[in-house]
């Protein structure tokens, strides 16, 4: 029998949690035809020997809404292994819409997200009004990898509501309803799932909460209670309490979670992080979520795989001397330009003159200001601050601080953890991701363009947490790969994917492990009218496959574009 591709001496890691095995597999029009010793000629073979062999990786937490509407690659995500993304998480996203509410869902989009308000403004063509409708435009696009929705709450509230939505006002009993039949018909026409945002961290670019912030429960019942009628979709949450604001709520919220889960017969995650106010209350989440198990309640906290935070340095718009006038004085010239009349003395000894705790809350906590370096360090220690290094150099840490952000040509970075930390040790991370409720996400992919690129997340999880990790055990190479793959992909529906076994989608990475190389974030500008936005890439992906299709090859995209929306859950 000839095939279309046969990958041959790889190092096979399923995806299921079996042990890996060496062998070959077999592709036929997109499909995995045979697993195992594979006899027969192809039209194209691939010698993976040394190399490991996973199911395609599969990210169900992006904001790509925008960005699927005018670009193939999606990049960075592309550069990482995944060739499945679900996006319209957090209540936000581009439709429905009507006309004369674009700038309203872009203020969102780019409040929330961090996304350049110009860039959406630019970049999307609205020839939508329903989500149906907008479904139906991404469905004539082809991707390097396959896109899936939700049905986000922001939009759909505004678009019934209008002001009274945006303003957060209680909705009506005749809101509630005209919202749900948007939901089915968002559904009904694909979209995986339902997803709503909470938190007061969440908000437009007004300073605005986001549409159904406070929304009451006959809301969020009422909506849910259509993806029990039709059977399928998640419930999707950002929960109030999610990133700190208060620490009463997210077991508030886990309640009615529970609750909605037990009566309409679906799942719903949430996204759940470790908040110093707080740090062991994810603990106590963890084992509710498991619990309710047993009274019929499918809930999955949703787990970050790194600590979350942002990132600083001079091409940041979040800076440690924003407040110093002399600093402010230097910003319209041009990045080169700045950088040169900062490694002015004359020009340091102002703005360090200027500089305190009081005109910016980071120099008042330099203890937790990392450098970077290359390869980046997401698990640094206390001695890899600021405040320690400086005091090992006999340095004041705000001058310490001043003179490592002007390396690498000024583009040096550092990290500044603000959730998943509180101890200084990813230790507590680790022990989510074993959690057996517990699914990998929050990676972001497609946002938060000036401050993180947490779409990386899954080349992290192999170099980090499988081969590199010193302040604590490592973790498995087949759960870290069943965790991105498998668990992800059953969530969300799409059981013809996460695993290689035949009959399932031709789905798939060949990686280099033992070279594997996460590069230093680097801000670029090439989003539509000049957009910035970090990116992060990666060595040692031989390939990355979609529907047979070699999209990433030796790291670098081949122009070659086999994914499409995703209509509805797989069997």
């Amino acid at each position: 029998m000839a095939f279309d591709l046969v990958i041959r001496n790889g190092r096979i890691i399923d995806g299921t949690g079996a042990d890996a095995f060496v062998g070959d597999v077999a592709i036929q029009d997109g499909l995995i035809t045979a697993v195992g010793k594979v006899e027969g000629a192809a039209t194209r073979e691939i010698d993976a020997s040394g190399l490991a062999v996973t199911p395609g990786f599969v990210d169900i937490h992006t904001h790509y809404d925008g960005q699927a509407t005018w670009d193939q690659q999606l990049a960075p995500s592309c550069f990482h292994g995944v060739t499945t993304i679900v996006m319209g998480n957090c209540g936000v996203g581009f439709a429905p819409v009507e006309k004369g509410q674009e700038d309203f869902l872009i203020g969102l989009m780019e409040g929330v997200e961090d996304i350049p308000g110009a860039a959406l403004h630019e970049g999307i063509e609205w020839s939508w009004r329903t989500f149906p409708e907008y479904l139906d435009v991404l469905g004539r696009r082809e991707f390097s990898m396959d896109v899936a929705t939700q049905v986000p709450h922001g939009s759909v509230r505004a678009f019934v509501m209008g002001k009274r939505g945006a303003d957060n006002e209680p909705a009506t009993t005749a809101d509630i309803k005209e919202m749900a039949e948007i939901v089915r018909g968002g559904i009904a026409a694909g979209a995986l799932g339902f997803s709503t945002s909470r938190t007061i961290a969440h908000t437009a670019i007004t300073g605005e909460p986001v549409p159904g912030t406070f929304a009451a429960e006959d809301e969020l019942f009422g909506i849910g209670r259509v993806l029990g009628e039709l059977g399928t979709g998640i419930f999707e949450v950002a929960g109030a309490g999610a990133a700190g604001e208060d620490i009463a709520a997210p077991a508030k919220e886990l309640d009615w979670m529970l609750r909605l889960s037990k009566e309409i017969g679906r799942p719903v995650t949430f996204a759940m992080l470790q908040v110093d106010a707080a740090p062991d209350l994810w603990r106590e989440l963890l084992e509710c979520s498991a619990a309710a198990v047993e009274e019929g309640a499918e809930v999955f906290p949703q787990v970050a795989g790194r600590p979350f935070g942002f990132l600083i340095g001079h091409q940041t718009e979040v800076h440690p001397f924003a407040a110093c006038p002399t600093f402010s004085s230097l910003l319209e010239l041009s990045f080169e330009e700045r950088i040169a009349r900062l490694c002015d003395r004359q020009t340091k000894k102002s703005i360090l003159s200027e500089a305190n705790s009081e005109t910016s809350m980071l120099l008042g906590q330099l203890e937790r200001v990392f450098p970077m370096g290359d390869p980046p360090n997401y698990e640094p220690a206390y001695e890899d601050s600021v405040e320690a290094m400086a005091a090992r150099n006999d340095m004041n840490p705000i001058e310490f601080l001043y003179d490592r952000m002007l390396e690498r040509c000024g583009r040096e970075l550092f990290l500044v953890p603000l959730l998943n930390y509180s101890g200084g040790s990813a230790e507590p991370i680790r022990e989510m991701m074993y959690h057996p409720r517990a699914v990998l996400g929050l990676g972001d992919g497609g946002a938060h363009c000036g401050m993180i690129c947490d779409a990386s997340i899954q080349t992290f999880m192999l170099t980090h947490w499988v081969r590199d990790r010193t302040r604590g055990e490592r973790i498995p190479l087949e759960f870290a790969v069943k965790r991105m793959t498998k668990d992800t992909a059953a969530l969300y529906g799409l059981g013809d994917r996460g695993t290689i076994e035949v009959g399932k989608k031709a789905d798939l990475n060949l990686i280099h492990l033992e070279t594997l190389r996460l590069e230093p974030p680097e801000m670029v500008h090439d989003l539509p009218a000049g957009g910035k936005r970090f990116m992060q890439r990666a060595r040692g992906y031989r390939a990355t496959i979609v529907s047979g299709e070699i999209t990433i090859e030796n790291d670098e995209p081949t122009g070659i574009y086999p994914g499409r929306l995703i209509r509805g859950a797989r069997p």
